[in-house]
Protein backbone atom coordinates (compact mmCIF):
# COMPACT_ATOMS: atom_id res chain seq x y z
CA UNK A 1 0.00 0.00 0.00
CA UNK A 2 1.35 3.43 -0.90
CA UNK A 3 2.23 5.84 1.90
CA UNK A 4 0.22 9.04 1.84
CA UNK A 5 2.15 12.27 2.15
CA UNK A 6 3.84 15.09 0.29
CA UNK A 7 7.33 14.93 -1.15
CA UNK A 8 8.45 18.50 -1.77
CA UNK A 9 6.68 21.05 -3.94
CA UNK A 10 7.49 22.35 -7.40
CA UNK A 11 8.85 25.87 -6.97
CA UNK A 12 6.64 28.27 -8.96
CA UNK A 13 9.06 29.90 -11.38
CA UNK A 14 8.43 32.64 -12.22
CA UNK A 15 8.33 34.55 -10.00
CA UNK A 16 11.02 32.63 -8.06
CA UNK A 17 14.33 31.39 -9.47
CA UNK A 18 15.74 28.20 -7.98
CA UNK A 19 19.10 28.88 -6.34
CA UNK A 20 20.59 25.72 -7.90
CA UNK A 21 19.37 26.49 -11.43
CA UNK A 22 21.69 27.90 -14.09
CA UNK A 23 20.08 31.30 -13.78
CA UNK A 24 20.22 31.09 -9.99
CA UNK A 25 23.92 30.22 -10.09
CA UNK A 26 24.64 33.19 -12.35
CA UNK A 27 22.81 35.55 -9.98
CA UNK A 28 24.85 34.09 -7.12
CA UNK A 29 28.20 34.59 -8.90
CA UNK A 30 27.29 38.13 -9.95
CA UNK A 31 26.24 39.02 -6.39
CA UNK A 32 29.50 37.60 -4.99
CA UNK A 33 31.49 39.77 -7.38
CA UNK A 34 29.38 42.79 -6.41
CA UNK A 35 30.07 42.16 -2.71
CA UNK A 36 26.43 41.63 -1.71
CA UNK A 37 26.71 37.99 -0.56
CA UNK A 38 28.93 38.52 2.49
CA UNK A 39 26.19 37.52 4.93
CA UNK A 40 25.52 34.33 2.97
CA UNK A 41 28.59 32.44 4.15
CA UNK A 42 27.77 32.59 7.85
CA UNK A 43 24.10 31.83 7.25
CA UNK A 44 24.77 28.86 4.99
CA UNK A 45 27.20 27.48 7.60
CA UNK A 46 24.30 27.23 10.05
CA UNK A 47 21.44 26.68 7.60
CA UNK A 48 18.84 24.34 9.05
CA UNK A 49 15.48 22.86 8.23
CA UNK A 50 12.61 23.61 10.58
CA UNK A 51 11.81 20.50 12.64
CA UNK A 52 8.05 21.15 12.72
CA UNK A 53 5.75 22.55 9.99
CA UNK A 54 4.98 25.60 12.16
CA UNK A 55 8.53 26.19 13.43
CA UNK A 56 9.69 28.48 10.60
CA UNK A 57 10.14 31.43 12.98
CA UNK A 58 12.09 29.38 15.52
CA UNK A 59 14.30 27.72 12.90
CA UNK A 60 15.05 31.05 11.22
CA UNK A 61 15.94 32.68 14.53
CA UNK A 62 18.14 29.85 15.82
CA UNK A 63 19.96 29.82 12.46
CA UNK A 64 20.63 33.58 12.61
CA UNK A 65 21.67 33.55 16.29
CA UNK A 66 24.17 30.77 15.61
CA UNK A 67 25.47 32.60 12.53
CA UNK A 68 26.08 35.67 14.71
CA UNK A 69 27.94 33.51 17.29
CA UNK A 70 25.71 34.63 20.16
CA UNK A 71 26.30 32.41 23.18
CA UNK A 72 22.94 31.06 24.48
CA UNK A 73 24.49 30.55 27.96
CA UNK A 74 22.59 27.24 28.05
CA UNK A 75 23.57 23.73 27.11
CA UNK A 76 21.85 22.18 24.09
CA UNK A 77 22.96 18.54 24.20
CA UNK A 78 26.02 16.94 25.74
CA UNK A 79 28.44 19.72 26.71
CA UNK A 80 27.49 21.99 23.79
CA UNK A 81 25.98 25.46 24.01
CA UNK A 82 24.03 25.97 20.81
CA UNK A 83 20.79 27.62 19.77
CA UNK A 84 18.09 25.15 18.83
CA UNK A 85 14.38 25.59 18.19
CA UNK A 86 13.63 23.74 21.44
CA UNK A 87 15.39 26.47 23.45
CA UNK A 88 13.36 29.39 22.08
CA UNK A 89 10.40 29.17 24.42
CA UNK A 90 10.50 32.27 26.64
CA UNK A 91 7.80 34.21 24.77
CA UNK A 92 5.49 31.37 23.74
CA UNK A 93 5.15 27.71 24.84
CA UNK A 94 6.58 25.38 22.21
CA UNK A 95 3.41 23.28 22.09
CA UNK A 96 1.43 26.38 21.19
CA UNK A 97 3.94 27.34 18.48
CA UNK A 98 3.79 23.79 17.14
CA UNK A 99 0.01 24.00 16.85
CA UNK A 100 -0.47 27.63 15.79
CA UNK A 101 2.85 29.06 14.63
CA UNK A 102 4.30 32.27 16.03
CA UNK A 103 3.68 35.94 15.40
CA UNK A 104 6.12 38.53 14.10
CA UNK A 105 6.22 40.37 17.43
CA UNK A 106 7.01 37.22 19.39
CA UNK A 107 9.91 36.34 17.10
CA UNK A 108 11.24 39.86 17.72
CA UNK A 109 10.81 39.33 21.46
CA UNK A 110 12.58 35.94 21.29
CA UNK A 111 15.54 37.49 19.49
CA UNK A 112 15.78 40.23 22.12
CA UNK A 113 15.48 37.71 24.97
CA UNK A 114 18.31 35.70 23.40
CA UNK A 115 20.59 38.72 23.66
CA UNK A 116 20.57 39.96 20.07
CA UNK A 117 20.28 43.56 18.92
CA UNK A 118 17.01 43.83 16.97
CA UNK A 119 15.45 46.52 14.82
CA UNK A 120 11.99 45.51 13.64
CA UNK A 121 9.80 47.19 11.03
CA UNK A 122 6.28 46.52 9.89
CA UNK A 123 5.58 47.57 6.34
CA UNK A 124 3.34 50.34 7.68
CA UNK A 125 6.36 51.89 9.41
CA UNK A 126 8.76 52.06 6.46
CA UNK A 127 8.83 51.75 2.66
CA UNK A 128 10.31 49.57 -0.04
CA UNK A 129 13.27 51.91 -0.62
CA UNK A 130 14.33 51.73 3.04
CA UNK A 131 13.89 47.97 2.95
CA UNK A 132 16.17 47.78 -0.10
CA UNK A 133 18.75 49.93 1.72
CA UNK A 134 18.78 47.58 4.74
CA UNK A 135 18.95 44.45 2.55
CA UNK A 136 21.88 45.83 0.57
CA UNK A 137 23.71 46.94 3.72
CA UNK A 138 23.30 43.64 5.56
CA UNK A 139 24.10 41.58 2.46
CA UNK A 140 27.44 43.38 2.24
CA UNK A 141 28.31 42.39 5.82
CA UNK A 142 28.26 39.31 8.03
CA UNK A 143 27.47 41.16 11.26
CA UNK A 144 23.80 41.80 10.47
CA UNK A 145 21.10 39.58 8.98
CA UNK A 146 17.62 40.36 7.65
CA UNK A 147 14.70 38.13 8.62
CA UNK A 148 11.55 38.50 6.55
CA UNK A 149 7.97 37.69 7.56
CA UNK A 150 5.83 37.27 4.44
CA UNK A 151 2.83 35.53 2.89
CA UNK A 152 3.71 32.71 0.48
CA UNK A 153 0.71 33.26 -1.80
CA UNK A 154 2.35 36.35 -3.31
CA UNK A 155 4.98 34.00 -4.80
CA UNK A 156 2.29 31.52 -5.94
CA UNK A 157 3.58 29.13 -3.28
CA UNK A 158 1.38 26.97 -1.07
CA UNK A 159 0.97 27.95 2.55
CA UNK A 160 0.36 31.21 4.34
CA UNK A 161 2.58 33.23 6.68
CA UNK A 162 6.25 32.26 6.73
CA UNK A 163 9.62 33.36 8.14
CA UNK A 164 12.99 32.98 6.41
CA UNK A 165 16.33 34.82 6.42
CA UNK A 166 17.55 36.76 3.41
CA UNK A 167 20.84 35.31 2.23
CA UNK A 168 21.95 37.89 -0.34
CA UNK A 169 21.06 40.56 -2.88
CA UNK A 170 21.58 40.92 -6.62
CA UNK A 171 21.80 44.64 -7.35
CA UNK A 172 21.31 44.67 -11.13
CA UNK A 173 18.11 42.58 -11.12
CA UNK A 174 16.98 43.86 -7.70
CA UNK A 175 16.45 40.30 -6.43
CA UNK A 176 16.94 38.80 -2.98
CA UNK A 177 17.90 35.26 -2.04
CA UNK A 178 15.46 33.64 0.38
CA UNK A 179 17.06 30.83 2.39
CA UNK A 180 13.79 29.01 2.96
CA UNK A 181 13.98 27.04 6.22
CA UNK A 182 11.17 24.76 4.97
CA UNK A 183 13.70 22.88 2.84
CA UNK A 184 11.45 19.82 2.77
CA UNK A 185 9.08 21.97 0.72
CA UNK A 186 10.98 24.55 -1.34
CA UNK A 187 14.68 25.07 -2.02
CA UNK A 188 16.45 28.42 -1.54
CA UNK A 189 15.27 30.79 -4.26
CA UNK A 190 15.68 34.26 -5.68
CA UNK A 191 12.66 36.57 -5.84
CA UNK A 192 12.22 40.21 -6.89
CA UNK A 193 12.70 42.51 -3.90
CA UNK A 194 9.58 44.48 -4.78
CA UNK A 195 7.54 41.27 -4.82
CA UNK A 196 8.93 40.28 -1.41
CA UNK A 197 7.84 43.70 -0.17
CA UNK A 198 4.33 42.97 -1.43
CA UNK A 199 4.43 39.59 0.34
CA UNK A 200 5.43 41.32 3.59
CA UNK A 201 2.84 44.04 3.12
CA UNK A 202 0.05 41.65 4.10
CA UNK A 203 -1.98 41.26 7.27
CA UNK A 204 -1.44 38.48 9.78
CA UNK A 205 -5.04 37.50 10.54
CA UNK A 206 -4.08 36.19 13.99
CA UNK A 207 -2.84 39.56 15.24
CA UNK A 208 -4.46 41.95 12.79
CA UNK A 209 -1.01 43.49 12.22
CA UNK A 210 1.04 43.90 9.05
CA UNK A 211 4.01 41.65 8.51
CA UNK A 212 7.49 43.06 8.00
CA UNK A 213 11.19 42.45 8.53
CA UNK A 214 13.79 42.66 11.25
CA UNK A 215 17.51 43.38 11.36
CA UNK A 216 19.32 41.11 13.80
CA UNK A 217 22.90 41.75 14.89
CA UNK A 218 25.26 40.76 17.67
CA UNK A 219 25.58 43.13 20.67
CA UNK A 220 28.95 44.68 21.42
CA UNK A 221 29.27 42.53 24.55
CA UNK A 222 27.59 39.29 25.54
CA UNK A 223 24.88 40.14 28.11
CA UNK A 224 24.11 38.32 31.33
CA UNK A 225 27.60 37.54 32.60
CA UNK A 226 26.45 36.66 36.09
CA UNK A 227 22.74 37.33 36.58
CA UNK A 228 19.69 36.44 34.52
CA UNK A 229 15.92 36.56 34.88
CA UNK A 230 14.31 33.21 34.31
CA UNK A 231 11.01 32.53 32.58
CA UNK A 232 11.49 28.74 32.72
CA UNK A 233 9.25 28.55 35.76
CA UNK A 234 5.58 29.56 35.79
CA UNK A 235 6.28 31.95 38.68
CA UNK A 236 7.92 34.52 36.40
CA UNK A 237 4.55 35.91 35.35
CA UNK A 238 3.45 36.90 38.86
CA UNK A 239 6.92 38.04 39.92
CA UNK A 240 7.31 40.35 36.90
CA UNK A 241 3.89 41.85 37.60
CA UNK A 242 4.75 42.34 41.28
CA UNK A 243 8.05 44.10 40.60
CA UNK A 244 6.78 46.43 37.88
CA UNK A 245 3.18 47.10 38.97
CA UNK A 246 2.79 46.33 42.68
CA UNK A 247 6.03 47.68 44.16
CA UNK A 248 5.42 51.31 43.01
CA UNK A 249 1.94 51.15 44.59
CA UNK A 250 3.34 49.77 47.86
CA UNK A 251 5.84 52.62 48.04
CA UNK A 252 3.14 55.16 47.26
CA UNK A 253 0.66 53.85 49.82
CA UNK A 254 3.09 53.50 52.75
CA UNK A 255 4.66 56.16 54.92
CA UNK A 256 8.26 55.43 53.98
CA UNK A 257 10.82 57.22 56.16
CA UNK A 258 14.22 55.69 55.36
CA UNK A 259 16.05 53.37 52.97
CA UNK A 260 15.48 50.32 55.19
CA UNK A 261 11.73 50.88 54.90
CA UNK A 262 12.06 51.15 51.11
CA UNK A 263 13.84 47.81 50.94
CA UNK A 264 11.38 46.31 53.41
CA UNK A 265 8.44 47.46 51.31
CA UNK A 266 9.88 45.81 48.22
CA UNK A 267 10.48 42.47 49.91
CA UNK A 268 7.39 42.44 52.13
CA UNK A 269 5.13 40.72 49.60
CA UNK A 270 7.57 38.96 47.31
CA UNK A 271 6.08 35.87 45.66
CA UNK A 272 6.98 32.69 47.52
CA UNK A 273 9.13 31.28 44.71
CA UNK A 274 10.86 34.57 43.95
CA UNK A 275 14.29 32.87 44.11
CA UNK A 276 13.49 31.08 40.84
CA UNK A 277 13.07 34.41 39.04
CA UNK A 278 16.55 35.91 39.32
CA UNK A 279 19.44 33.49 39.24
CA UNK A 280 23.20 33.62 38.92
CA UNK A 281 24.58 32.08 35.76
CA UNK A 282 26.63 29.01 36.66
CA UNK A 283 29.31 27.63 34.34
CA UNK A 284 28.50 23.90 34.15
CA UNK A 285 30.46 21.18 32.39
CA UNK A 286 30.75 17.40 32.36
CA UNK A 287 33.78 16.44 34.43
CA UNK A 288 35.15 13.75 32.12
CA UNK A 289 34.82 15.98 29.04
CA UNK A 290 36.72 18.84 30.64
CA UNK A 291 39.74 16.97 32.06
CA UNK A 292 41.85 18.31 34.87
CA UNK A 293 42.32 21.87 33.65
CA UNK A 294 40.25 24.83 32.53
CA UNK A 295 40.73 26.82 29.35
CA UNK A 296 41.76 30.45 29.15
CA UNK A 297 38.29 31.21 27.80
CA UNK A 298 36.65 29.63 30.87
CA UNK A 299 39.03 31.42 33.20
CA UNK A 300 38.32 34.71 31.44
CA UNK A 301 34.58 34.29 31.95
CA UNK A 302 35.13 33.50 35.64
CA UNK A 303 37.24 36.62 35.99
CA UNK A 304 34.47 38.77 34.47
CA UNK A 305 31.86 37.16 36.74
CA UNK A 306 34.07 37.90 39.72
CA UNK A 307 34.49 41.52 38.67
CA UNK A 308 30.70 41.94 38.39
CA UNK A 309 30.33 40.56 41.94
CA UNK A 310 32.92 42.97 43.31
CA UNK A 311 31.32 45.93 41.57
CA UNK A 312 27.89 45.04 42.97
CA UNK A 313 29.36 44.88 46.47
CA UNK A 314 31.02 48.27 46.03
CA UNK A 315 27.71 50.07 45.35
CA UNK A 316 26.21 52.20 48.09
CA UNK A 317 22.93 50.32 47.71
CA UNK A 318 24.59 47.00 48.58
CA UNK A 319 25.56 48.27 52.02
CA UNK A 320 21.94 49.07 52.81
CA UNK A 321 20.74 45.73 51.45
CA UNK A 322 23.39 43.82 53.41
CA UNK A 323 22.48 45.58 56.66
CA UNK A 324 18.79 45.00 56.05
CA UNK A 325 19.20 41.29 55.35
CA UNK A 326 21.27 40.96 58.51
CA UNK A 327 18.63 42.60 60.66
CA UNK A 328 15.77 40.97 62.51
CA UNK A 329 13.30 42.74 60.21
CA UNK A 330 14.61 40.88 57.16
CA UNK A 331 11.91 39.07 55.28
CA UNK A 332 12.53 35.37 54.89
CA UNK A 333 11.75 35.37 51.17
CA UNK A 334 14.85 37.44 50.45
CA UNK A 335 17.12 35.67 52.92
CA UNK A 336 16.73 32.28 51.28
CA UNK A 337 20.46 32.25 50.52
CA UNK A 338 21.82 33.72 53.75
CA UNK A 339 22.20 30.50 55.75
CA UNK A 340 25.56 28.78 55.39
CA UNK A 341 23.91 25.44 56.17
CA UNK A 342 21.72 25.86 53.12
CA UNK A 343 24.58 26.13 50.65
CA UNK A 344 25.13 22.40 50.53
CA UNK A 345 21.56 22.07 49.24
CA UNK A 346 22.18 24.85 46.74
CA UNK A 347 25.35 23.14 45.51
CA UNK A 348 23.51 19.85 45.11
CA UNK A 349 20.69 21.61 43.26
CA UNK A 350 23.15 23.30 40.88
CA UNK A 351 24.85 19.99 40.13
CA UNK A 352 21.48 18.34 39.51
CA UNK A 353 20.38 21.11 37.17
CA UNK A 354 23.74 20.92 35.42
CA UNK A 355 23.33 17.18 34.89
CA UNK A 356 19.85 17.77 33.43
CA UNK A 357 21.19 20.46 31.09
CA UNK A 358 24.05 18.25 29.93
CA UNK A 359 21.50 15.51 29.25
CA UNK A 360 19.51 17.92 27.08
CA UNK A 361 16.61 18.25 29.55
CA UNK A 362 16.82 22.02 29.99
CA UNK A 363 17.78 21.89 33.67
CA UNK A 364 14.19 21.66 34.82
CA UNK A 365 13.44 18.02 35.55
CA UNK A 366 15.46 17.61 38.72
CA UNK A 367 17.27 14.46 39.76
CA UNK A 368 16.90 11.76 42.37
CA UNK A 369 20.15 12.34 44.23
CA UNK A 370 23.33 14.41 44.24
CA UNK A 371 26.11 12.87 46.30
CA UNK A 372 29.80 13.41 46.99
CA UNK A 373 29.51 17.17 46.62
CA UNK A 374 33.02 18.54 47.13
CA UNK A 375 35.44 21.25 46.08
CA UNK A 376 38.54 20.68 44.02
CA UNK A 377 41.08 22.85 42.25
CA UNK A 378 42.10 22.86 38.62
CA UNK A 379 44.95 24.59 36.82
CA UNK A 380 44.34 26.92 33.93
CA UNK A 381 45.83 26.47 30.46
CA UNK A 382 48.01 29.58 30.80
CA UNK A 383 51.11 30.84 32.57
CA UNK A 384 49.18 31.91 35.65
CA UNK A 385 49.81 29.34 38.37
CA UNK A 386 46.79 30.41 40.39
CA UNK A 387 44.35 27.46 40.49
CA UNK A 388 40.60 27.74 40.09
CA UNK A 389 38.05 26.28 42.49
CA UNK A 390 35.52 23.84 41.07
CA UNK A 391 32.36 22.61 42.75
CA UNK A 392 32.08 18.93 41.84
CA UNK A 393 29.16 16.60 42.35
CA UNK A 394 28.14 13.09 41.38
CA UNK A 395 24.52 13.02 40.29
CA UNK A 396 22.51 9.81 40.18
CA UNK A 397 19.31 9.55 38.21
CA UNK A 398 17.94 6.04 38.21
CA UNK A 399 20.79 3.77 37.18
CA UNK A 400 22.84 6.53 35.59
CA UNK A 401 25.57 8.57 37.23
CA UNK A 402 26.92 11.90 35.99
CA UNK A 403 29.96 13.74 37.34
CA UNK A 404 29.32 17.46 37.02
CA UNK A 405 31.68 20.40 37.55
CA UNK A 406 30.58 23.96 38.31
CA UNK A 407 33.34 26.55 37.85
CA UNK A 408 33.37 28.89 40.84
CA UNK A 409 34.16 32.63 40.64
CA UNK A 410 37.08 33.46 42.98
CA UNK A 411 34.86 35.62 45.22
CA UNK A 412 32.97 32.50 46.26
CA UNK A 413 36.15 31.01 47.72
CA UNK A 414 37.04 32.27 51.19
CA UNK A 415 40.44 30.69 51.71
CA UNK A 416 43.38 29.25 49.79
CA UNK A 417 42.86 26.38 47.39
CA UNK A 418 43.60 22.73 47.91
CA UNK A 419 41.72 19.46 47.97
CA UNK A 420 38.79 18.85 50.23
CA UNK A 421 36.29 16.03 50.48
CA UNK A 422 33.52 18.16 51.90
CA UNK A 423 32.39 21.73 51.71
CA UNK A 424 33.74 24.21 54.19
CA UNK A 425 36.52 22.07 55.59
CA UNK A 426 40.23 21.78 54.92
CA UNK A 427 41.80 24.87 53.36
CA UNK A 428 38.80 25.64 51.13
CA UNK A 429 35.60 27.28 52.26
CA UNK A 430 33.03 28.06 49.61
CA UNK A 431 30.60 30.87 50.29
CA UNK A 432 27.20 30.97 48.67
CA UNK A 433 26.09 33.47 46.01
CA UNK A 434 24.90 35.96 48.58
CA UNK A 435 21.33 37.16 48.59
CA UNK A 436 22.62 40.68 49.18
CA UNK A 437 24.40 40.62 45.80
CA UNK A 438 21.42 39.17 43.95
CA UNK A 439 18.86 41.45 45.57
CA UNK A 440 21.04 44.54 45.01
CA UNK A 441 21.33 43.71 41.31
CA UNK A 442 17.58 43.26 41.04
CA UNK A 443 16.82 46.58 42.79
CA UNK A 444 19.21 48.36 40.45
CA UNK A 445 17.43 46.75 37.48
CA UNK A 446 13.94 47.95 38.43
CA UNK A 447 12.56 50.73 36.20
CA UNK A 448 13.60 54.22 37.43
CA UNK A 449 9.95 55.24 37.86
CA UNK A 450 9.55 52.52 40.52
CA UNK A 451 10.62 54.93 43.25
CA UNK A 452 8.58 57.97 42.19
CA UNK A 453 5.83 57.20 44.73
CA UNK A 454 8.10 57.93 47.73
CA UNK A 455 6.56 61.02 49.32
CA UNK A 456 9.59 62.32 51.23
CA UNK A 457 11.47 64.28 48.58
CA UNK A 458 14.80 64.08 50.40
CA UNK A 459 14.45 60.30 50.72
CA UNK A 460 13.37 60.06 47.08
CA UNK A 461 16.47 61.95 46.02
CA UNK A 462 18.67 59.68 48.15
CA UNK A 463 17.06 56.54 46.73
CA UNK A 464 17.39 57.78 43.17
CA UNK A 465 21.07 58.36 43.83
CA UNK A 466 21.52 54.83 45.15
CA UNK A 467 19.78 53.12 42.22
CA UNK A 468 21.15 55.37 39.47
CA UNK A 469 23.24 53.41 36.99
CA UNK A 470 24.89 56.49 35.46
CA UNK A 471 27.95 56.29 37.69
CA UNK A 472 28.30 52.50 37.71
CA UNK A 473 31.40 50.93 36.12
CA UNK A 474 30.71 49.99 32.48
CA UNK A 475 30.78 46.24 33.18
CA UNK A 476 28.15 46.43 35.94
CA UNK A 477 26.14 49.00 34.02
CA UNK A 478 25.80 46.59 31.09
CA UNK A 479 24.82 43.77 33.47
CA UNK A 480 22.09 45.89 35.07
CA UNK A 481 20.83 47.15 31.72
CA UNK A 482 20.58 43.55 30.54
CA UNK A 483 18.43 42.64 33.56
CA UNK A 484 16.29 45.73 32.98
CA UNK A 485 15.77 44.77 29.33
CA UNK A 486 14.81 41.26 30.39
CA UNK A 487 12.30 42.59 32.92
CA UNK A 488 10.84 44.91 30.28
CA UNK A 489 10.46 42.08 27.79
CA UNK A 490 8.98 39.67 30.33
CA UNK A 491 6.46 42.29 31.38
CA UNK A 492 5.58 42.91 27.74
CA UNK A 493 5.08 39.17 27.25
CA UNK A 494 2.99 38.98 30.41
CA UNK A 495 0.75 41.77 29.11
CA UNK A 496 0.64 40.15 25.64
CA UNK A 497 1.86 43.39 24.03
CA UNK A 498 4.76 42.05 21.98
CA UNK A 499 2.85 42.47 18.71
CA UNK A 500 1.70 46.01 19.53
CA UNK A 501 5.17 47.25 20.54
CA UNK A 502 8.16 46.05 18.50
CA UNK A 503 10.62 48.52 19.94
CA UNK A 504 13.68 47.57 21.91
CA UNK A 505 13.50 48.45 25.60
CA UNK A 506 14.02 52.19 26.07
CA UNK A 507 16.04 52.30 29.24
Amino acid sequence: MALAGLYRRVLPSPPAIDFASNEGKKLFIDAIQAGTMEGFYKLISYFQTQSEPAYCGLATLSMVLNALAIDPKRKWKGPWRWFDESMLDCCEPLEKVKAEGISFGKVVCLAQCAGAEVRAFRTTETNVDQFRHFVKRCSASDVCHVVSSYHRATFKQTGTGHFSPIGGYHVESDMVLILDVARFKYPPHWVPLTLLWEAMDTTDETTGQQRGFMLISRPQRDPGLLYTLSCRNESWNGTARYLVDDVPLLLKNQDIKDIDMVIGAVCSSLPSDFEKFIQWVAEVRRAEDAGMSISQEEKGRLSLKDEVLKQVQETGLHNYVLNFLSSSTCCRRVSFLTDDDNFRKIAASICCQGADILAGKGGSTGCSCCKETCIKCLKADDNDNKPVAVLSGTVTNGRNEEKVDVLVPPSFVKAGCGNSNNMGSGCIKLQQPSASNIFTALLLALPPQTWSGIRDQKLLQEMNGLVSIDNLPPLLQEEILHLRRQLYLLKKCQENKVDQDLSSPSI
